[in-house]
């Protein structure tokens, strides 16, 4: 509350009429001739201030003022430093308290685990005690009527009623697989060898299978000679074998094996033809 202030007179107003008493000193002063001294104005206002009582001063309602102003300053200080201080709380929990990952379930025990061995290129080794079975002999699809060198002077072809060879002396010959005297419905082999002191040439069909891995010859000591196969387009279910053997084999017995290596057929050993 602002203190009441002492109202203050207002300016006495000159006297504007004219004095009837003569001036003692018409001489002319600072202000201009006929002006009233300095004096005479101060001892107006000073009269005129002498009239007025002020009133008492509320100095207790200026007091209470005072300290209300002070209270709310201070109230409203301590608010703004109580929400600074939790800021920086809630700041420094954000920033300094860590986030930990959920713990994982407890799993079995880790088992050892031997280091792993890159394999190096070895023979493999075998378990049986029996020779390796051979590979497969390829088979030669040739065209009917197509004539095959068979080597050292030899020709062979086939056609639909069965095989057909010529030797170095021009002569041919045929075995057929239509005449009835062989039964293409089981695996069966023929053979026909013909030969000289310098060795021989041996040929036949093979027939009953649609599998055929390889023919092989063998003599009683046990020396083999693998023939070379030929067959018509779209695997009839025969074909035709050859092979050439040297001087000294002897007797030889014939076999037919499918692609796995299994015994399908076999005739027995035969001698080789005297030279004529």
């Amino acid at each position: 509350m602002t203190p009441a202030r002492p109202t203050t007179p207002p300016d006495p107003q000159p006297d504007r009429r004219p004095d009837p008493r003569p001036d003692p000193d018409p001489r002319p002063g600072p202000h201009g001739p006929g002006a009233r001294p300095e004096s005479d104005l101060h001892a107006v206002f000073a009269r005129a201030a002498s009239d007025v009582t002020p009133g008492p001063l509320p100095l207790e309602a200026v007091r209470r003022a005072g300290r209300a102003r002070r209270r709310r300053r201070t109230t409203a200080l301590s608010a703004l430093s109580v929400l600074a201080v939790a800021t920086s709380v809630v700041a420094v929990v954000v920033v300094l308290t860590p986030v930990r990952p959920t713990p994982a379930a407890p799993g079995p025990a880790p088992v050892a685990v031997p280091p792993s061995v890159v394999p190096t290129s070895a023979p493999s080794v075998r378990t049986s005690d029996g020779p390796p079975t051979p590979d497969p002999t390829p088979i030669r699809v040739v065209a009917s009527g197509e004539r095959v060198s068979a080597g050292k002077g030899w020709k062979v072809w086939l056609t639909a009623e069965g095989k057909h060879w010529v030797g170095p002396d021009g002569m041919e010959n045929v075995r057929s697989v239509t005449d009835g005297n062989i039964d293409v419905r089981e695996p069966g082999v023929s053979h026909q060898s013909e030969g000289n002191p310098h060795g021989a040439f041996h040929s036949g069909l093979y027939y009953g299978t649609r599998a055929a891995g390889r023919v092989e010859l063998k003599n009683a000591e046990g020396r083999k000679a693998v023939a070379t196969l030929l067959e018509l387009p779209g695997k009839p279910g025969w074909g035709v074998w050859y092979v050439h053997t040297g001087p000294g084999m002897g007797e030889v017995g014939t076999a037919l094996y499918d692609r796995a290596g299994e015994l399908l057929s076999e005739l027995p050993l035969i001698p080789r033809s005297e030279p004529s």
